[in-house]
């Protein structure tokens, strides 16, 4: 056998011990006998460098420094679950589904939710090509050389699998793993990790990959995303997806009913305390791609899956006080001040009371012992009063800012007090420069909220318009500021200039604009002039706007005071047009709104939603009054067919989709 096969054939045949030992759980030979084949390896490597492979399990090992992660735009968005908390969520869910799908018969699958760091690997021909965590879930950070040291995360693929895929799941730290090294920690005198997950997601990003190797994280995959997959159903994925050589765990099952998910939810809540990881709940997910292809998403999540999450641990405390915290709206927030309390992996000072009614409705005194649980919030919540000491005292909620003393306002129909002094209260101005410099909007670097309240206390800023007038000699005498960082800062503040339209839009902070809302209504008015000068009528019958995003777009733009900002902003060259789409090929389709439903012969759906675009159309998620024609195509759905026949719409097949162009 020569060198390069030789080598070859070693790095086969040690992939294939560290998946029977990483994924199997079922070691071949012994430990001794692995290293020595690892050595051997390693020793040809050397030798022959002219036969370096970066996916050899000789570079699991690690050793590779990274200074700065690459921030990666995701190819297929990473959206978050929407939570469930009982059988009644449940049964809401499926019939949500089932009103958009016409009553089809579904199956559904039913997996554990690993708690841990979320990533997507990708790989391509077989070989792994990067890993990204899912960040903001429009762009992550490229830990691929820090993932290359999980052992069972196959760096080479087997058997028949698509020539690019990605493949996404979590990674996590088992809790035996996780209890050594807290162990190890407490020994050196040192103080141990909060929880595993947390431990876990701080791992991928050391910077010192030879550090990552020693730690015991392992990975769980659970979605295969990509086209032409060879597969039609989510189980069916996951059964391909072990072929190939990935872990994915075996406790999934395929329901027939929603009766049978019940059953599998009751057996894990029960049985998840003697896993070897934490799992917080269940993912259920519709199994048919076709059908999850008819349901789609909404702005954060995939309407064909939902999560089950456990009851969550409850503990008891002591309500110190109450603090009251100013939102860049003016919103007012109380936060209860708690004594310190244990609870799911973390130590909890806090918990959210949301408005004055939640403290009604909990009659909540200071001074009680109250009942505190982490469910799907990051913040905890009191849930209940446990006990009224008898030094308990009532909750006198406040009538007046605690910033700037501001008189609150309540207006009818909102759960939240206000305080309306929007121009000169300090908390509102500096969250509402925090929102338009955050990485959504206008991304600017080298800016966080510490230094957005330095610049405001030094008089510095007093609207996100002043910003762009900042010079390095500004900011260097400030607390912890520096030359390097100084000019970070007004580079970052240069480059947010190219920021487009939409996500200058979405930074301006007009109340109920959220991100998918400034996409809609940037590509509708194309500049801000034209959407400044917009009345109620015209602006409802933009898809998805309703009457109260209108009126809080009207009233934004009826304040002189905003409008002066704008004309500011524009002057230091923000970006307040839509730039010309170079994609544009006509105008054919253009004042059109499209929906797609079925499985098609010449195009795939996104093909044929990019057509649409491409030639000036639009693309609606539902059909309604406003659509204009449904392209359908095989095994539409049932309940979109009866909607479009209701309201007269046209369905078209592909080919004469084809026609219009």
């Amino acid at each position: 056998m020569d060198i390069q096969k030789k080598i070859e054939h070693l790095r086969t045949e040690i992939e294939q011990h560290n998946y029977n030992y990483y994924v199997l759980d079922m070691p071949t030979i012994s430990d001794f006998e692995f290293d020595a084949k690892l050595k051997e390896l390693i020793e040809l490597e050397n030798q022959y460098p002219e036969f370096f492979d970066e996916n050899s399990p000789t570079q699991r090992v690690g050793g590779v420094v990274t200074k700065n992660f690459e921030t990666v735009v995701h190819e297929k968005r990473m959206y978050s679950l929407d939570n469930s908390y009982s059988k009644d969520d449940l049964f809401d869910w499926e019939n949500k589904i089932q009103k958009i799908l016409g009553n089809v018969p579904l199956q559904y699958t039913c997996e554990l939710k690993y708690d841990g760091a979320s990533i997507s690997i990708t790989y391509i021909n077989g070989k792994l090509y990067r890993a990204v965590t899912r960040g903001d879930g429009f762009q992550g950070d490229d830990v691929t050389t820090n993932i290359k040291t999980i052992k069972s995360i196959p760096l080479q693929l087997k058997g028949n699998f698509p020539e690019k895929f990605e493949i996404r799941g979590e990674i996590i730290l088992p809790l035996k793993g996780f209890e050594k090294m807290n162990k190890e920690l407490i020994d050196l005198g040192e103080i141990p990790y909060s929880n595993p997950r947390n431990t876990a997601s701080g791992s991928l990003k050391l910077q010192d990959s030879k550090e990552v190797a020693k730690r015991p994280l392992d990975c769980l995959l659970y979605t295969v995303v990509g086209e032409n997959l060879p597969c039609t159903t989510q189980f069916e994925s996951l059964e391909s997806a072990r072929t190939w050589g990935f872990k994915v765990p075996e406790f999934s099952k395929l329901a027939n009913t929603m009766n049978d998910v019940l059953d599998f939810i009751s057996y894990w809540d029960k049985e998840r305390h003697n896993l070897p990881y934490e799992t917080d709940g269940v993912v259920i997910k519709v199994n048919q791609f076709l059908y999850q292809q008819e349901l789609g998403y909404t702005a954060k999540s995939p309407r064909w899956a939902i999560a089950y999450k456990f009851k969550a641990e409850q503990v008891t405390t002591t309500l110190n006080s109450i603090a009251y915290q100013v939102g860049r709206t003016g919103a007012i927030t109380p936060v209860a001040n708690l004594e310190p309390v244990q609870l799911a992996g973390t130590i909890v000072k806090r918990a959210s009371l949301h408005n004055a009614d939640q403290i009604e409705k909990l009659n909540l005194h200071i001074g009680d012992e109250v009942f505190v649980e982490k469910g799907g919030e990051i913040i905890p919540k009191i849930i209940g009063v446990a006990k009224r000491n008898s030094n308990s005292e009532p909750i006198v909620y406040i009538t007046n800012c605690p910033d700037c003393g501001h008189k609150l306002e309540r207006k009818e129909g909102e759960a939240q007090h206000y305080c309306p002094n929007y121009y000169e209260c300090p908390p509102q101005i500096i969250g509402r420069i925090e929102h338009f410099i955050s990485r959504k909007a206008m991304n600017i670097d080298g800016l966080g909220g510490e230094t957005v309240a330095l610049l405001y206390k030094n008089n510095l800023v007093k609207d996100y318009s002043d910003l762009y007038t900042l010079t390095i000699q500004d900011i260097v005498p400030l607390e912890r500021m520096a030359q390097k960082s100084a000019e970070n800062l007004i580079n970052g503040i240069e480059a947010s200039k190219s920021i487009p339209f939409e996500k200058v839009l979405f930074a301006l902070g007009i109340r109920y604009v959220g991100e998918t809302v400034a996409k809609k209504l940037a590509k509708h008015y194309k500049n801000i002039d034209a959407l400044s000068q917009a009345t109620e009528e015209e602006l409802t019958k933009v898809d998805e706007i309703g009457a109260r995003i209108a009126q809080s777009v009207l009233e934004f733009f009826a304040n002189t005071h905003n409008i002066d900002i704008i004309s500011k902003l524009k002057s230091f060259g923000v970006q307040f047009e839509v730039k010309e789409d170079n994609s544009l090929i006509s105008n054919k389709l253009y004042g059109k709104i499209f929906v797609v439903s079925g499985v098609f012969e010449k195009f795939s759906r996104d093909e044929l939603k990019q057509l649409i675009e491409s030639n000036g159309g639009k693309v609606g998620s539902s059909i309604s009054a406003k659509t204009n024609y449904v392209v359908a195509g095989e095994n539409m759905g049932p309940a979109k067919l009866e909607k479009a026949n209701q309201l007269s719409i046209p369905i078209i097949s592909e080919t004469e989709f084809e026609s219009l162009l």
